[in-house]
């Protein structure tokens, strides 16, 4: 029991998104997939699972697509704490909601921690992903997005995603406006979110819409730093910013 009140919730597995093809981070994909690119001295994809690592998760599933055996490459020389499984996409590539599904059969437990491979974030007063483990209700919940306020999401320039009321329930920004978070790529989700999921290949925005509908969507603030590193040009100013840190 944490002091304020709130029961932890347990994660027992993550899943990192890293099956993208990386066209925004061209030319540095041409010949490695966008998970690899190096960032202040390491893999983009080890800046995530090192905080994976740190928050105590003890099963990680990656998915693959683009120069995938690369990727496979890497991730079975880690040495971590946790066990690492493939979901493997080379034959289609399944976008976000998709992968998710095609790899829902590896990932345990409930909640399960979902992250996306080419972002980097420093934790605030807490750890970020225990910070979501300790905000999780799956009595009223079906996912909880990691958020940040706009103005403090470095490296990202599009018009946010998300309204929060007080309560932490999310809806979408209006179309010609402006909303005050922008998703972090991090959330944790129950397998029940992907309940009657299309197939083949789609975005997670469906699932997210459907929870918002059924008023099942909620948000969580990032107290921390958070960094997109969606393009070449992203990557000198996120490295100035970690050794800052």
């Amino acid at each position: 029991m944490e002091s304020d009140g709130f029961v932890s919730a347990k994660i027992e597995s993550a899943m990192v998104m890293a099956a993208g093809i990386g066209k925004r981070m061209r030319p540095l994909t041409a010949t490695r997939p966008k998970p690899l690119v190096r960032v202040a001295g390491k893999a983009l994809i080890d800046h995530s699972l090192d905080r994976i690592e740190a928050a105590g998760v003890g099963h990680v599933v990656v998915n693959v697509h683009y120069l995938a055996d690369a990727l496979e490459a890497h991730l079975a020389a880690q040495k971590r704490s946790f066990t690492i499984a493939i979901s493997d996409e080379r034959g289609q590539l399944l976008e976000t909601g998709g992968g998710m599904v095609k790899a829902l059969p590896q990932l345990k437990g409930d909640p399960i921690l979902i992250a996306n491979s080419d972002n980097i974030w420093i934790d605030g007063p807490e750890d970020s992903i225990r910070h979501l483990a300790r905000h999780w209700d799956g009595t009223k919940m079906d996912a909880l997005l990691l958020l940040i306020r706009q103005a403090s999401a470095t490296g990202h320039s599009g018009r946010g995603d998300f309204h929060m009321d007080g309560h932490g329930k999310l809806s979408r920004r209006k179309p010609g406006r402006i909303a005050p978070f922008v998703y972090t790529g991090i959330q944790l989700i129950s397998p029940r979110l992907l309940d009657g999921a299309p197939e083949g290949a789609f975005s997670t925005n469906i699932l997210w819409d459907r929870a918002i509908a059924a008023g099942r969507l909620y948000g969580v603030s990032h107290m921390g730093q958070w960094f997109d590193v969606g393009t070449p040009a992203s990557i000198a100013p996120t490295e100035a910013a970690l050794t800052d840190g």
